[in-house]
């Protein structure tokens, strides 16, 4: 592996189209959680100019209005001119019942481990989990800085520091290495788009995103631009409105923004739009959580974790441990640590994780939340899978 090189990750805001359609499908996703917490579902979402597309597999008791949801989220994500709006788009769904399995009607709570063991995965996967110490939420330093600026980049929008921003918008961020150590921030990009009924000179379009987007994020970490970090802001030129009339999105198109920005692997398939039944997600949430107490416990400085998964069976046919070379035991003994102190079947992500109680300890709002600004590594979210609880029993057995 390279030692020096310079490495990029982009984010997007919450009204970026494909964000759009993530929080479109989550909040479908919150809405059953939250009348009926053993529903099974997928919601796939797509959006145009002035059309929301929603298709809808469920197994549920509950009754969501999916057009209802789908206008509730695009006037909170702040579209109200012309062309795109809650009150005039057009919404079309395909809803499809199916008939209820009974054997996915238990409460996790109350198993025995016997019982933990009979529920199978039903769909294959494989998912990465990983971990570092770039950051202080042991994330990349690229996808941590360009999460921040994008966060920072609605805030400026919903708090009227920039009253002319429109919802959707962009930012990449590029950060130079040594011997593998993040150094300075190479180049940072923010691409956003201004309201069509207010009248901005680009000039101060410019100015204003710099002090108070740019500046205040990227001088608050452990590097720092310096004089030979290239900004640019909107280097195209002004976009008007954006949003959906000026591009379309789809559900689970932004996989490397949910996860690690590239710099680590992650699995292609969608988070958003799906419930704790569905491995693929889930999955995903438990190596996280894996790897990040790993590090936390100073097993190692990095550490990606690999689950597979098959169809008919429980527990993961393969579990890799990586640390890179940074490992203070050998891999395979923190395999070994992270095979006896984590759950990595079905049932038990659901319980370690609480994933079907989050909606209704979160007003109905938690999944919708976690669809934009990232799945992991987030401090405005208590994410379960965030937590290093058990770092302190991982070093105790590695005798650390």
């Amino acid at each position: 592996m390279r030692k020096d090189y310079v490495f990029i990750s982009e984010s997007v805001t919450e009204g970026h189209p494909d964000k759009l359609c993530d929080r479109i499908s989550d909040a479908i996703v919150d809405q059953f959680l939250l009348q009926d917490p053993c529903a099974r579902m997928r919601a796939e979402c797509a959006v145009a100019s002035a059309i929301v597309f929603i298709a809808v597999r469920f197994s549920s008791t509950a009754i969501v209005d999916f057009s209802q949801v789908a206008r509730k989220i695009v006037n909170e994500t702040g579209y109200d001119q012309p062309d795109f709006n809650a009150k005039t788009c057009s919404i079309l769904s395909t809803p499809k019942e199916q008939a209820d399995d009974p054997s996915w009607r238990f409460d996790e709570r109350a198993l025995s481990d016997a019982e933990i063991e009979a529920i199978t995965v039903r769909n294959q996967a494989t998912v990465f989990g990983f971990a570092c110490r770039q950051s202080p939420v042991l994330m990349p330093m690229p996808i941590y800085l360009a999460n921040k600026l994008s966060r920072r980049l609605t805030d400026a929008r919903t708090e009227k520091l920039i009253p002319w921003l429109a919802p959707d918008g962009k930012v990449q961020v590029a950060v130079e290495y040594r011997n593998r150590e993040p150094l300075r921030i190479y180049s940072a990009t923010v691409e956003t788009c201004q309201r069509r009924d207010m009248d901005v000179p680009f000039k101060r379009l410019t100015e204003d995103v710099m002090e108070k987007v740019i500046r205040p994020v990227l001088a608050e970490g452990d590097i720092l631009p310096d004089n030979n970090t290239r900004i640019f802001i909107n280097p195209e030129g002004p976009v008007i409105d954006g949003g959906p009339s000026h591009h379309s999105g789809l559900t689970g198109r932004k996989n490397a923004i949910d996860t690690y920005g590239e710099y680590a692997r992650h699995s292609g398939k969608a988070l958003s739009g799906k419930g704790p039944s569905r491995i693929d997600r889930v999955a995903a949430y438990a190596a996280r959580y894996a790897a990040k107490n790993v590090v936390a416990a100073g097993l190692a400085d990095v550490c990606e974790l690999t689950l597979s998964y098959s169809i008919g069976l429980s527990r993961p046919v393969s579990l890799l441990v990586d640390t890179q070379g940074t490992g203070r035991i050998p891999d395979s003994k923190i395999a070994g640590l992270v095979k006896e102190h984590f759950d990595f079947r079905l049932a038990g992500i659901i319980r370690q994780l609480e994933l079907r109680e989050l909606p209704a300890r979160n007003s109905g709002r938690f999944y919708q939340k976690l669809a934009a600004r990232g799945h992991l590594g987030r401090t405005d979210m208590d994410l379960p899978w965030e937590r290093t609880d058990k770092a302190p029993v991982l070093a105790e057995a590695a005798g650390i």
